[in-house]
């Protein structure tokens, strides 16, 4: 099975922290091969899947609900934004990992005629854990005024943004990132993750 049969089609994951605050999409379910190719890539050194996991985002982009028309305006660019890492996290992963996404992302976009580019618009700030095993109560507390926006990252104020994730869990995440930017005057359009848990 290749990388790239393992996405499905686009699908609405329901989350409470993300009701009415943004909408969220998945290529899979966190598990099976989706899981293991995820894993990999973000926790095992296997940098080279990145080309392939941002080419799936990219092929998803266009069929998002709303982007067309949002993008169709003034400025086509679809700004792509990604969920933030602990900077200790990005040490062993070589680097912001979902920024290396978002990159290849934009990047096939591009070859298909559709401007793409990368805004590296948010930080977690100190004292942020790992929120693995965490509930959705202790995700929300554990991130509340801890993701803060990084003008110099941003894109245009008012522009249309889609959030990349690997993995959406609890929707608190992408709650937390989408009000951020939402606040910091950027219309978030969809959050898009290559995985669902759940």
């Amino acid at each position: 099975m290749t990388c790239r049969a393992v996405w499905g089609s686009l699908r609405e994951v329901a989350r409470a922290p993300t009701d009415g605050v943004v909408p969220v999409y998945a290529l899979a379910a966190y598990r099976g091969v989706a899981r293991r190719l995820v894993l990999a890539y973000k926790e095992r050194g296997r940098r080279d899947l990145a080309a392939s996991l941002g080419g799936a985002l990219a092929e998803a982009v266009p069929v998002l609900p709303g982007v067309l028309s949002v993008s169709s305006a003034e400025d086509s660019t679809t700004w792509l934004v990604p969920v933030p890492s602990r900077r200790v996290a990005a040490r062993v992963r070589g680097g912001p990992h979902m920024r290396r996404l978002a990159r290849h992302c934009a990047r096939s976009l591009a070859e298909t005629g559709r401007p793409a580019a990368v805004a590296p618009a948010l930080r977690l700030d100190a004292g942020v854990r790992d929120a693995v095993g965490l509930d959705r109560r202790q995700r929300v507390s554990n991130l509340a005024g801890r993701v803060s926006l990084q003008p110099a990252g941003a894109p245009p104020a008012g522009a249309a943004v889609v959030l990349l994730d690997d993995v959406v869990t609890t929707g608190a995440t992408a709650a937390v990132c989408a009000r951020a930017l939402t606040d910091a005057g950027m219309v978030v359009t969809a959050v898009l993750s290559l995985t669902a848990a759940g």
